[in-house]
């Protein structure tokens, strides 16, 4: 693996056999693997949104390797992995070179303590993405992923208005639709209602305004009037905590697990403008939008014409193949709080800030999109995507196709039903019948989500919209023979 001369092995063990895997060995070994074995020893493993009426007793589908945009399953079923991952395989997968720099690095020195000293990956990479990044934002603190990064963003918050002696300025401002993390802040920040029953959030300083789902807007609105309407509905929430009370607003640049929300146009700029008039800071949450999901590193500046005053990222920065995440902060924040000698510390951190292998892997995969010119392609890929699949909006079930970027929601449903059981019920059914034909979806209760790697071709491009096509057909023919069409 690392320079031909480290051969790493795995020992794997699947139903008490053991199994050696070197980088020589078989790129299939199904042969070797039972999946109702792997499926029971899954659920010990409580995973992210784990229903607690499943708990024990589901049956996931087993991913046992991947590469470039496909990935594969314990039974050898290739499936195309329309949601890149978790948003976040960008160059795809098996990637050597990603894979020999965290292996090299973790050899050389797999860790070093970022609370006393510096290392040279975190180091470099923190420089990298200071020149990437819009304005003055050049600084960068490390964290475990995208919601570390939301929740460090909030804490700064709270950090430099009780610098500035304005202990009041804390309230927060997001928006219905938004998710930013599982951490109690960046849950708190989160709009999406169905995701906080049962969950404790903090409410007494966050506040959420309307989506801005143009989707939604009333009868004989335009677009632009509902952006108006939006901004409008920002300035009036800070008027009323009073702009003295609130410290930030918090946006993402498209809604992403909201289902793929797009802004009107120009809504990001008036929104910065609004803040900027009454001294709040702004936000913008690159988790899922940098490093090339909208064809360019960070999407604020070359898409949406802003430059906020911190910048969250995680996902795409090493694609996936290792956690990280960053909070960028702009200078003219920083010089702010800089204060007398020894006067202030912005006490948050974590034990793997700045992670030498994570940020080995996010400096090797900066290097292959720089390369290979991998924004260069999504940006062109990009409106073929969407164009390929709004062809499917002639489909009945088909209610409407929104995106940008490599990001789009293909919304289903039935006209004049609605309810969550439907939801659910049609958006698992897509699910099943795509799976089955070679292809991943993201089902977010009736919205299909596509999130592609970044390095997809045109002809992969149409293979995926003719399973999605097939898929959300055979669906439809499901809920005519059950009668819940009609």
């Amino acid at each position: 693996m690392v320079a031909g001369c480290i051969k790493i092995e795995l020992t794997q063990f699947y139903q008490g056999t053991t199994i050696l895997m070197t980088d020589q060995s078989p790129r299939n070994n199904t042969d070797t693997i039972d999946t109702q074995t792997l499926q029971r020893q899954d659920n010990h493993f409580v995973h992210p949104w784990e229903s607690m009426y499943k708990l024990g007793a589901n049956e996931r589908t087993i991913i046992t390797r991947a590469e470039g945009i496909y990935v594969y399953d314990s039974d050898g079923n290739k499936l195309i992995d329309a949601p890149a991952g978790m948003w976040c395989v960008n160059v795809g997968y098996g990637r050597r070179e990603i894979a020999d720099a965290m292996a090299r690095q973790a050899v050389e020195m797999p860790y070093f303590s970022p609370f006393s000293m510096g290392a040279q990956p975190s180091s470099v990479l923190a420089e990298r993405l200071a020149a990437l990044a819009p304005g003055d934002l050049n600084h960068v603190f490390f964290t475990t992923g995208g919601s570390t990064a939301v929740d460090s963003a909030l804490r700064f918050l709270g950090f430099y208005n009780n610098f500035l002696e304005r202990p009041e300025k804390k309230h927060i401002i997001s928006r219905g639709d938004a998710y930013h993390g599982s951490t109690y802040l960046s849950a708190s920040v989160s709009g999406k209602a169905r995701d906080k029953e049962f969950m404790d959030m903090e409410r007494d300083f966050i506040h959420l305004i309307s989506s801005p789902n143009p989707s939604r807007r009333p009868d004989g609105m335009t677009v632009e009037q509902f952006g108006e309407a939006a901004v409008k509905e920002l300035e009036d929430k800070i008027l009323e905590l009073g702009a003295d009370r609130v410290a930030g607003f918090i946006a993402e640049p498209i809604l992403a697990s909201g289902g793929v929300v797009v802004p009107p146009p120009g809504y990001h700029k008036a929104c910065l403008e609004v803040c900027r008039k009454h001294d709040v800071l702004y936000i913008s949450d690159e988790v899922v939008t940098g490093f090339g999901r909208l064809g360019h590193v960070f999407s604020s500046e070359p898409v949406f014409d802003i430059v906020p005053d911190m910048i969250t990222c995680a996902k795409g920065l090493t694609s996936g193949y290792a956690p990280l995440g960053a909070l960028l902060i702009s200078d003219r924040l920083l010089e702010q709080v800089k204060g007398e000698e020894d006067e202030a510390s912005f006490s948050s951190g974590f034990t793997y800030s700045g992670h030498p292998v994570s940020c080995a892997a996010a400096l090797a995969n900066l290097e292959i999109m720089e390369r290979e010119n991998v924004l260069e392609h999504a940006r062109d890929v990009a409106p073929y995507f969407m164009d390929q699949l709004k062809t499917l909006t002639d489909l009945p079930l088909v209610m409407e196709v929104r995106g940008v970027g490599l990001m789009a929601s293909v919304v289903c449903g039935i006209p004049g039903k609605e309810s969550l059981e439907l939801d659910y019920e049609i958006g698992n059914r897509i699910d099943k019948h795509c799976q089955r034909l070679g292809l991943l979806v993201r089902p977010i209760y009736h919205m299909c989500v596509m999130s592609p790697p970044l390095i997809i071709t045109r002809p992969q491009i149409d293979q995926m919209v003719g399973i999605l096509r097939q898929g959300i057909g055979l669906a439809t023919d499901d809920l005519k023979a059950e009668g819940l069409w009609g």
